[in-house]
């Protein structure tokens, strides 16, 4: 066994497990210690509430690690449920954690050579506590790409770790960035069904009754004055708009992050003062009650401007 990983006072690894990995977590942890390895053992707690903890805690020391490279310690994760998949799941959560479930020492190899893993996640019901000290001596003692079986024995893509930081991070370059908008994310993929009572708007129902719904509208669109049986709220995910709610002579003009709740019966008219995305839920089902034409809001909003 190599001795630089089992002997390094400088290493510490935080585990915890769900009660169906407790077993391996258990016996992975008495290793750890026979090796003087400092070890913090968290316990038995729900597998996503243990995975979050040691994601977070491991997350916090990589970015410490990256802001001081001559910080001394470096911590690692070790977390267990009944599958491995679960925990890895939840650790992977937070920034610069690179969890892996590990069914097998050559699982553990490919996970350190190919992806630099920090966290190593094993199955209480799929592998016994000998297979998964097994496991953990081959994760402990493995270092980033060196050769494996996954790299035809050669060292291992030297651009990883730049690229693999950038995931999640907003950052660009070779690797496509992912949305921070989950009801951005929401829209992506669907088609779009003409309003055809409003010229320039189209609409997905994504739920119904209660329903919600991804709205756009053209830039200069008009909606003219009408109300829903049910109230409303709506978020702007892209664009600006602006909304007189008629009913209560008050406006409001609308960008991206805005919320605005319409109660049941107001009636309101609104104008498209850029291409707008926006989300919006009904209380009930959805409907659209006219109180006045195009031409007529129209007329309505060149009288305001003048």
């Amino acid at each position: 066994m190599a001795q630089d990983a089992t002997t390094d006072r400088h290493l510490k690894i935080i585990a915890g497990a769900d009660s169906f990995g407790a077993a391996v977590k258990d016996a992975a942890v008495a290793h750890l210690r026979s090796l003087r390895i400092d070890v913090e053992d968290l316990g038995t707690d729900k597998y996503y509430s243990v995975a979050e903890e040691i994601g977070r805690r491991v997350s916090s020391a990589a970015g410490t690690a990256t802001a001081s490279p001559t910080a001394t310690q470096k911590t690692l994760g070790l977390v267990a449920c009944g599958t491995g998949v679960g925990v890895s799941i939840f650790a992977n959560k937070f920034p610069g954690v690179f969890a892996a479930t590990c069914l097998s020492p050559g699982d553990a190899l490919n996970a350190r050579s190919i992806n630099n893993s920090n966290v190593l996640a094993l199955s209480g019901m799929s592998t016994s506590p000998e297979t998964a000290i097994e496991i953990l001596n081959t994760w402990l003692n493995t270092p980033f790409k060196s050769p494996c079986p996954a790299s035809d024995s050669k060292p291992w893509l030297d651009q990883s770790v730049p690229e693999m930081s950038q995931i999640g991070s907003g950052g660009s370059g070779s690797l496509q960035e992912s949305s921070l908008c989950g009801l951005c994310d929401l829209a992506k993929g669907r088609e779009f069904a003409a309003i055809n009572s409003i010229p320039g708007g189209y609409m997905k129902i994504v739920r119904e009754t209660p329903t919600s719904a991804i709205v756009r509208f053209k830039a200069g669109s008009v909606e003219p004055a009408h109300h829903h049986t049910f109230g409303h709220d709506l978020v702007v995910m892209k664009g600006r708009k602006k909304v007189w709610n008629l009913s209560k002579g008050e406006s409001w003009e609308l960008e991206v992050g805005d919320f605005l709740f319409t109660p049941a019966g107001d009636k309101h008219r609104v104008k498209y003062l850029e291409d707008t995305e926006f989300f919006i839920k009904w209380d009930g089902r959805w409907d659209l009650l006219m109180d006045e034409d195009l031409d007529a809001a129209n007329a309505a909003l060149e009288k305001e401007s003048l």
